[in-house]
């Protein structure tokens, strides 16, 4: 099957079509006022999240693999959608969503930390990218794939990932969320290039993905300790 590229740019509204066509870039309108507010009940809601899936785990009612999935709806659809549009600036480091800029490291520790992770979101985006592999990974594997084409890049990162969340870093430049969801690979970052913000897109039409060949990839929703962190409100940084 032919994938399907796109980019949204903006969160969507209840009210607002979602029309996934190949090479469709969605500009969607939002008032500022009222993502600020969704945003605030989305972190509260990941507290309480966290607070319902420990007490499940703890009275046997819900298995290790629910929390993983839930923690990855939860960032992925109501955490990071908030951030779409907000532009991208390299030193960009605002903690509101579309209210000033944000930098590639900047929407991870950020975000991460908006979801409960105990971090401190400076220390971790002024890390280069191996180094903020290492302190998401909280010693599991990461994955590192360098090869000389985009082609075979892609190829072995699907081979290397399953459905989930996944943190990526692109040799010395850049970082982003790898996302695989019913098998088709995407990448959420705050991109310096076209649309020079928040964004997500499919990996393999990515231009970031394209200028690169070398990666460092550690998986977030299959990281057990990482997790468990978050569980135990523990820290990670």
């Amino acid at each position: 099957m032919e994938s399907i590229g796109y980019t949204i740019e903006k969160p969507f509204s209840a009210t607002e079509e979602r029309s996934f066509e190949k090479g469709t870039t969605l500009k969607l309108h939002t008032d500022l006022d009222s993502v600020a507010v969704s945003y605030a009940s989305s972190k509260v809601d990941a507290n309480q999240l966290r607070l319902r899936l420990k007490e499940g785990l703890r009275l046997g009612t819900i298995s290790f693999d629910n929390i993983k999935t839930a923690f990855a709806n939860q960032l992925v659809d109501k955490i990071i959608p908030h951030w779409y549009g907000t532009p991208w600036s390299f030193g960009g480091h605002t903690a509101v969503p579309n209210k000033g800029k944000i930098a590639c490291g900047y929407f991870i520790s950020t975000t991460l930390r908006d979801m409960g992770i105990k971090l401190n979101r400076y220390k971790l985006a002024q890390k280069s990218p191996i180094d903020e592999a290492k302190m998401i990974s909280c010693g599991s594997v990461i994955n590192k794939v360098h090869q000389d084409t985009p082609e075979k890049a892609f190829e072995e990162i699907d081979n290397l990932t399953t459905e989930g969340l996944y943190f990526i870093g692109f040799d010395e430049g850049h970082v982003g969320y790898l996302l695989k969801r019913e098998g088709e690979l995407f990448l959420i970052h705050s991109n310096y290039l076209s649309p020079v913000s928040v964004c997500m897109e499919t990996l393999k039409e990515s231009r970031v993905f394209k200028r690169f060949n070398k990666f460092h990839i550690v998986s977030i929703s299959h990281n057990d300790t990482l997790l468990q962190r978050w569980l135990d409100d523990g820290s990670v940084l």
